[in-house]
């Protein structure tokens, strides 16, 4: 396993959750999908800075739908549907059922990259899905009918964020990380940004003044959740099998939950080390065991 690769996911993974603590802030002062916006636009302004200054390569015309296609599914559904789900039905509710992506990359690996059901990442993935079961505690979620549509957003946005990871993967195939996660970052603004407007109609719009700490929340959800930990994951998942990429997305709720509980001053119980327990052994199984094999094709090319 590319030990690069592993420490660039499993970074991606601990920045979005440090998401869970800035989202559930900023929130109170921006809508979902203005947030969502606004953050790709800060991420796709630092992306598309770094990308012009290194002389990156750009996308091929004959590619740009699938760069859309990459962006809309990862950076304009997903993410939207996260927020709005998360609003909807709770932080326990979010852990709990996009504790799934994982396993739903793994089946779209199958289906698009045709990568191998390797049984100890079978193992290590069901390890640390229970992990994240105990860490988000399923009794304290919420399964009254008022949920049912932040529920079910959240199940759109497990099935989206497995989709992206994959397809991002095949399009690192052609093209570096910063190339793939700026257009993507471009396809975000385009879909979410003209519907901003509409948000506001409905909902209301964002605060006309927003106090100090929610503008340094937007600045690490834009900065550092999007431009860094989307370069990150991408990278992680060129370098590494998406199965084997995807288990480390469980870090996610442990980081969050434990940064909740020093910044928020949530409870943090024993269920918060049984389950981060089960979640490192997930990973150390499909870390150390047998070297997975590149799911890339003979002479691809090497990912940048």
């Amino acid at each position: 396993m590319s030990l690069l690769g592993a420490a660039c996911a499993f970074l991606a993974a601990a920045i979005w959750g440090g998401l869970y603590v800035a989202s559930r802030y900023v929130l109170d002062f921006i809508p979902p999908l203005t947030l969502v916006a606004v953050r790709f636009a800060i991420g796709l302004v630092v992306l598309g800075s770094v990308l012009l200054a290194t002389r990156g390569k750009l996308v091929a015309r004959r590619d740009l739908p699938e760069m859309a296609l990459v962006g809309l599914v990862g950076f304009g559904i997903s993410i939207f549907a996260q927020f709005a789900g998360t609003r909807l039905s709770g932080a326990a509710n979010g852990a709990l059922i996009t504790s799934a992506t994982p396993a739903l990359v793994v089946v779209f690996a199958r289906l698009l990259l045709g990568e191998a059901l390797v049984p100890h990442r079978l193992l290590g993935l069901a390890l640390a899905m229970v992990g994240v079961l105990v860490v988000s505690d399923p009794a304290a979620a919420r399964l009254s009918s008022d949920a049912l549509l932040g529920n079910a957003l959240l199940v759109l946005a497990a099935v989206t964020w497995a989709l992206y990871s994959v397809l991002a993967k095949r399009a690192a195939r052609r093209y570096p990380g910063l190339t793939v996660t700026t257009y993507a970052a471009l396809s975000g603004v385009l879909f979410t940004a003209p519907l901003a407007p509409v948000e506001w109609a409905l909902v209301g719009p964002p605060a006309a003044h927003l106090p100090p700490l929610a503008v340094l929340g937007v600045l690490y959800i834009g900065v550092v959740s999007t431009a860094g930990a989307f370069y990150l994951w991408n990278k992680g998942m060129a370098l590494l099998d998406a199965s084997a990429a995807a288990v480390f997305f469980f870090a996610q709720p442990v980081v969050g939950t434990f940064l909740g509980w020093l910044l928020l001053h949530e409870q943090l119980g024993p269920t918060f080390f049984l389950g981060g327990g089960l979640i490192l052994a997930g990973v150390g199984v499909v870390s150390l065991a047998a070297p997975c094999q590149a799911a890339r094709a003979p002479g691809a090319p090497r990912p940048h």
